[in-house]
């Protein structure tokens, strides 16, 4: 049986204590990251034992005053989704892209490039007459143009379907670009190879379903292969 989770009596601590200066308040950064991601990692306690799951998401405003927000997608039956009930639950949410692994002369001295929003609050239920604009909110978020392709969603399901909104307001990103810390001089073998790998999300080449065999590619797929390769 699910233990309730309560409010966390404080606010945590949203500034970074290691390597400060990879720490930026630029929304436009933070508007990046969130944009080009397709996965959160969600943190919650359950039955006093810290949890974390992977949830698509999807960014929105849903026009009832309080502005963007992160959507969380899932089932009216997922664990979460329970436990948000009337009060809402807090969550941790991370969206990380791993952008270079940082190859130095030494592996002390190797490190990635990165780019990380943590985001803390209360994840709530959206409210049933906004269900629908939440969802389409995630599915333009994950496959934009994709709603111009296909039918509106029917009663039954949206009735299966939910999403927690979670506010924007505390917010911790970190960013790390560029190259090896290391010293030029600090004694390492310069015969050693050093530099920067560089890492991202692809798309291969689109799959159709045995139900669309023959049928062209639509343009929304088209444009998110394009964008990914």
């Amino acid at each position: 049986m699910t233990t309730k989770t309560t409010a966390p009596s404080a606010r945590p601590r949203m500034t970074v204590g290691r390597k400060p200066d990879r720490q930026t308040t630029d929304p436009a950064v933070l508007d990046g990251i969130l944009a080009g991601g397709f996965l959160a990692h969600v943190a919650m306690v359950r039955d006093g034992l810290p949890v974390v799951l992977p949830y698509l998401y999807g960014v929105g405003d849903l026009g009832d005053g309080l502005g963007r927000r992160l959507l969380l997608h899932g089932s009216t039956g997922g664990g979460l989704f329970l436990d948000a009930g009337s009060e809402g639950v807090p969550v941790s949410v991370a969206v990380t892209h791993l952008d270079a692994l940082v190859y130095a002369r030494s592996l002390n001295d190797s490190s990635a490039n990165y780019r990380s929003a943590m985001i803390f609050g209360r994840a709530t239920v959206v409210p049933r007459e906004l269900r629908v604009e939440a969802l389409w909110c995630v599915g333009d978020h994950l496959m934009p143009g994709r709603r111009a392709e296909v039918r509106e969603m029917t009663t039954r399901e949206v009735a299966a379907t939910q999403v927690l909104q979670v506010p924007l307001d505390q917010v911790s990103v970190k960013v790390r670009t560029g190259g090896a810390g290391e010293a030029p001089d600090d004694g390492e073998d310069h015969g050693v190879w050093a530099g920067v790998l560089p890492l991202a999300v692809t798309a291969g080449a689109p799959l159709p379903s045995d139900l669309s065999a023959g049928t062209p590619v639509p343009p929304s797929v088209e444009a998110l292969s394009a964008r990914l390769t």
